[in-house]
Formats: C-alpha cells, sequence, structure tokens
C-alpha cells in the first residue's frame, strides 16, 4: 500500500479526499497545519484555526485514519507574512495562496509528510494531474478542475514537476455539489461546512489592521484623473522595436497631482491596490470611483470613474527573467521566442487570448484585448487547452 498525507484543513474538500484516497486502497494519515497564532488580527469567530483542527481530528476519527497537528507558524510567518508585509510597503499586491501552496504546502509540509514515510501529499484542491512522456522522461501534467466554476489550479501555478510528482489531487474530477453529496453520505462533520474565505490557513484577516502590525498609517490624498485627460492619447510612436512596443503596453502610466483634482484622504497608499473600489470612502460622484493607480513613494491614490475609465486597462504585463515560471520545463521559450496561450491574471478570470514573447532580461504577455487592473505582484498564469503550463509574477 502507498502512504498518503493528506492535508486535512477541517473543511468539506479535503475531508472528501481523504475518503476517496481510502477507497482507493492507499494509507491514508491525516496532517493539520496550524499556521497561525495570533489572535488579534483574525475576525476570530470566521474560520478560527481552533474550530478547523477539530473538524478535522473528527473526520479522521470517523474514517479512522492517524491524525496529528503539525505547527508551521515560524515558517509560515517568515515565508508568507513577511513576504506580503515587504510586498505592500513596495506598492504591490502579494497572493499569499499562491505562495503558501508553493512554499508551505507544498513545500514544508511535504517535506514533513515525506519524513512520515509518505509517498505522495493530497490536498481538496479542484485541479487535476497526468502524466506524458517527453524524450522518455516522465513529465507530470497540471489540469483544470472538471469543475469549472471551482478549477483551483491557478492557485498551484508556481508548482515544480518535482512537486508535481509527489502531489494527488483526489476531487479534481469531482463538481462541488458531488464532494458535499459524498460528505453527507458518509456522515461528515464538515458536510454542510461553508468554504473559508480569507488568507490560506489564517482565516478572515482585517487586512489594514493586518497591515498596520507593521506599516504605520499615514495620511494621503485621493486624486481623480479625468477620462479625456492627455495622458490617455498616445501617438502612435515609429520605429520601434517589437520589445519597445511591448514596453510600452505594458508600462504603467506616470501620474503626477497636477494631472487631478483632490477628492478625498486615505490612511496609507500600501493599503490599497488597482481596481479597488471598497474602502474610499469618497461620496458624491456619479460613477464608483476605482483606483488605477497608488505610489507610495508619495503616498498618492490616483482613482478614476467607473470601471471603464482608460486608466484601468493595459495590453500588456512585463515579468523579470527570474519571475518567469514553467511547470512544463521542457516549454521554456528560448530568447526572440514566442507562444500562444490563454492566460488570467486573477483567480476566476476567465482565461484570456495571450502571446508570450520572451526577451533577455524577461518576458512580456501581449492580451488580444485589454486587460482591466493588472496588478505588480500578482502572478499571470498561462494555459494551453486545459493544462496550466507556466506562470510568473507581474513586475
Amino acid at each position: 500500500m502507498k502512504r498518503v498525507v493528506v492535508g486535512l484543513s477541517g473543511g468539506v474538500d479535503s475531508s472528501v479526499a481523504a475518503y476517496l484516497l481510502q477507497q482507493q486502497g492507499y494509507e491514508v494519515i491525516g496532517l493539520f497545519m496550524k499556521n497561525w497564532h495570533d489572535d488579534s488580527v483574525t475576525i476570530s469567530n470566521d474560520c478560527p484555526w481552533l474550530e478547523d483542527s477539530n473538524d478535522a481530528l473528527l473526520v479522521a476519527e470517523k474514517l479512522g485514519i492517524p491524525f496529528q497537528t503539525v505547527d508551521l507558524s515560524e515558517e509560515y510567518k517568515e515565508k508568507i507574512v513577511d513576504y506580503m508585509f515587504n510586498e505592500y510597503e513596495k506598492g504591490r499586491t502579494p497572493n499569499p495562496d499562491v505562495l503558501c501552496n508553493r512554499e508551505i504546502k507544498f513545500d514544508v509540509f511535504m517535506k514533513i509528510a515525506l519524513s512520515l514515510g509518505a509517498d505522495y501529499v493530497a490536498t481538496g484542491h479542484y485541479c487535476k494531474k497526468s502524466e506524458t512522456e517527453v524524450n522518455g522522461e516522465t513529465v507530470y501534467r497540471l489540469l483544470a478542475g472538471t469543475d469549472t466554476n471551482k478549477d483551483q489550479s491557478y492557485f498551484l501555478c508556481q508548482l515544480s514537476q518535482e512537486q508535481l510528482s509527489k502531489s494527488l489531487f483526489p476531487i479534481g474530477e469531482l463538481t462541488k455539489p458531488e464532494v458535499r453529496e459524498i460528505a453527507t453520505q458518509m456522515e461528515l462533520v464538515t458536510a454542510e461546512k461553508k468554504d473559508s474565505q480569507g488568507l490560506c490557513f489564517i482565516g478572515k484577516v482585517r487586512l489594514p489592521e493586518f497591515l498596520q502590525q507593521k506599516l504605520q498609517p499615514k495620511e494621503g490624498a485621493i486624486i481623480q484623473i479625468d477620462k479625456d485627460d492627455a495622458i490617455y492619447k498616445v501617438e502612435k510612436q515609429e520605429g520601434l522595436s517589437p520589445e519597445e512596443e511591448f514596453a510600452l503596453a505594458s508600462n504603467k502610466m506616470q501620474y503626477t497631482p497636477e494631472m487631478g483634482k483632490v477628492v478625498g484622504k486615505h490612511q496609507g497608499a500600501h493599503y490599497f491596490t488597482i481596481g479597488q473600489r471598497k474602502g474610499l470612502n469618497v461620496g458624491g460622484t456619479k460613477d464608483p470611483l476605482f483606483i488605477i493607480a497608488t505610489n507610495v513613494e508619495t503616498n498618492t491614490i490616483y482613482t478614476g470613474l467607473s470601471s471603464q475609465h482608460p486608466g484601468l486597462f493595459r495590453k500588456g504585463l512585463f515579468i523579470e527573467k527570474s519571475e518567469v515560471h514553467w511547470i512544463r520545463t521542457d516549454m521554456t521559450l528560448a530568447k526572440g521566442e514566442q507562444m500562444d496561450v490563454m492566460a488570467r491574471i486573477r483567480y476566476r478570470q476567465p482565461l484570456q487570448a495571450a502571446i508570450l514573447h520572451q526577451f533577455e532580461n524577461g518576458m512580456y504577455v501581449s492580451f488580444r484585448e485589454p486587460q482591466s487592473a493588472i496588478t505588480e505582484g500578482q502572478f499571470v498564469a498561462w494555459y494551453i487547452e486545459d493544462e496550466l503550463v507556466g506562470s510568473g509574477v507581474i513586475s
């Protein structure tokens, strides 16, 4: 019997994953990750870790599998929380869930599982894995989950071949209602449990308060830029190289306070992100205001009226060379090469037609249609049909 360690989170997905593996004849061990101690920043009655670990224990007892809790809060603080503070301070918006999978679940946690003699680690992600052969070598493929509404392949966009080789995703072929149905039939305590929201393993966090532990509030101006501002009337430049053209399409607009009018105040530009609508507390506008840019150096937020404001849209983005990641290393582009893909710049965004262009210093992703709220620090993931082949941090 092959041994599998399941990351039991106390939710319905990982509970059913454990049950299915048991049915498939694996020796299953349940492990709960405790990743957070500081209750002062969590909204404690929503998804507290104690309740989750208790539910995970009850599921393990019901299935008759060994269960233990591992405390990874030190590693979590160092690899996820400190990184988040660092990114927000630079005015970027990190994605802790993608990082948590790369750095914690499929790294620190996986090493613990393998030290327990496990052959595989399994999670309750809605995605699938398959194998193919390239030049006589086994290559692992990460595929979108069958339930298109719940597909979570995006969150695993930074995994490596090594990590995928040791991973199992037992519920990838199922839809959420089917998973709940199995849990109900098995009388698992998690059958009706709501999906946890918020930070991977921390639960719901009041993000501004969370960030205020390290990033001090600092009053600054909210400036509104008119949609007809001259900055949006860019003349097409002649004689540019392809790389220069992509750079032009990918560059952020450079706003200055003189371009617009002050419409309010905020408590720190680093608490806000591009495309954000809530939390500005500016009233009296005929359409909602959206954040089109932030500047942490000058502590300024730039906004535009309506979700169609030209300041929200760009046709391209850039990934620095060191941040380009291929799950399918056999598909890596060489300098000067390009590839047609479907890409997304955030979880649940419908896939968008795009072309990857690899240059010496990094990669440009150019989209067929302009994309709203391309955000530094977030991940862009690219697919060929239903396979996620690579990703990178938007720079």
